[in-house]
């Protein structure tokens, strides 16, 4: 036991040496993901050995999310290598977020169709770039022959006792929504039906009127204003990070916000009211797809509602951190929109753009529900 707390001096993580030629598994592994001579941040040993060896630091708890990604169910065959690369790992980094987490380190197991060499050097630049750019280790994973999915196991650290859950929402706590400055939640799931559309393939009967009625031009430009939203999603570490102390709770948002914030709520013990619009000039119309916002601002707030890939964070505060979730968002340099506030009535209810209140059903994506178009 002595020796895996305390292990021996280790050689150079990054300059451990895997044959590179041929065209078998480790070959493959060597050739596109060991990057021989990188440095590594945060791991003592990496690729090449049984197992990937850290050392967490002191007074900090470790972070851990999975998630997996299955071709035909998230994402189309036919995406760019390397926005799958990097949507794979951006997708766990978002849960990373949500706990107020620092990205240390991943492992990737990967199945595949054919070992395709072209294929799995653009997959690696995607994804390994955004590795690079949160100072997130590659540990090593598995390969294997079958339908193309991906494994992601994330692992980052925080603060002792300072992670931000999902649990601890109070009534009147102001929930907000973070997004882009030039987008907004639902990009992803117009660009998806625009991209069902452009292959032919079912949508929800109110979509596929709404698709219909739009020009050729003009859903080639809703699309080029929102397919990197859908492809390339940039999870939200620095604003997660700068959120510590000063959300009450907290969530990322990947099933739509009508089911996720569902999952806050009863975690919680509280029930919310979600607005289209505020005095204050917030509302979730503000935070909602501004491409379809153009077009009929109905249609952005569906969109925005039951979403689905949006990868961003989902939260609560109380009124009077109002000043430090601006200046959370001034330094991760994103928009943080109040779009609602929490109840202490159970259930999730809506107030539309003519002041009315309904009650919405918290229902998400599932992966086991009847058939339905989802990515």
């Amino acid at each position: 036991m002595s020796t895996l707390l305390s292990p021996p001096p280790l050689p150079d993580a990054s300059a451990v040496p895997l044959a590179s030629t041929g065209t078998g598994e480790f070959a493959l592994i060597a050739r596109h993901f060991a990057r021989p001579g990188h440095a590594l941040h945060h791991t003592l040993l990496g690729i090449g050995d049984d197992c990937a060896l850290l050392r967490p630091r002191e007074g900090h708890d470790l972070a851990l999310s999975t998630d997996m990604l299955v071709a035909g169910q998230h994402f189309f065959d036919d995406v760019a290598p390397e926005r799958l690369g990097h949507k794979a790992l951006a997708v766990n980094l978002s849960d990373l977020a949500a706990s107020g987490a620092r990205p240390l380190a991943f492992s990737l197991a990967l199945a595949l169709p054919a070992a395709e060499d072209d294929w799995l050097g653009r997959f690696a630049r995607g994804l390994l770039t955004l590795a690079d750019t949160h100072a997130c280790d590659l540990l090593g994973g598995d390969t294997t022959r079958g339908p193309l999915t991906l494994s992601l196991t994330v692992l980052g650290e925080v603060p002792r006792g300072a992670a931000l859950l999902r649990r601890g929402a109070q009534p009147g706590d102001r929930i907000y929504a973070s997004h882009p400055a030039g987008g907004g939640l639902g990009d992803a799931r117009l660009a998806l039906h625009l991209l069902l559309a452009q292959r032919h393939q079912p949508l929800p009967a109110a979509d596929a009127d709404r698709m219909a009625r739009l020009q050729a031009p003009q859903r080639q430009a809703l699309l080029a204003a929102t397919r990197d939203r859908l492809e390339c999603p940039l999870p939200r570490v620095a604003l997660g990070m700068a959120l510590r102390g000063v959300a009450s709770a907290c969530l990322d948002l990947s099933d739509g916000l009508q089911g996720d914030i569902g999952h806050l709520l009863v975690a919680s013990g509280t029930g919310a009211t979600l607005q289209a619009c505020r005095p204050d000039g917030g509302g979730l119309l503000a935070a909602a797809c501004p491409a379809a916002r153009a077009h009929d601002p109905d249609w952005a707030l569906q969109l925005a509602l039951a979403g689905g890939d949006d990868y961003e964070l989902i939260f609560t505060a109380p009124p009077h951190r109002q000043a430090d979730v601006a200046a959370a968002a001034a330094a991760a340099g994103v928009a943080c929109t109040c779009i609602g506030t929490i109840d202490a009535t159970p259930g999730l209810r809506w107030t539309d753009l003519h002041g009315r209140t309904h009650a919405l059903a918290g229902h998400g994506f599932d992966h086991f529900a009847p058939p339905s178009p989802r990515r």
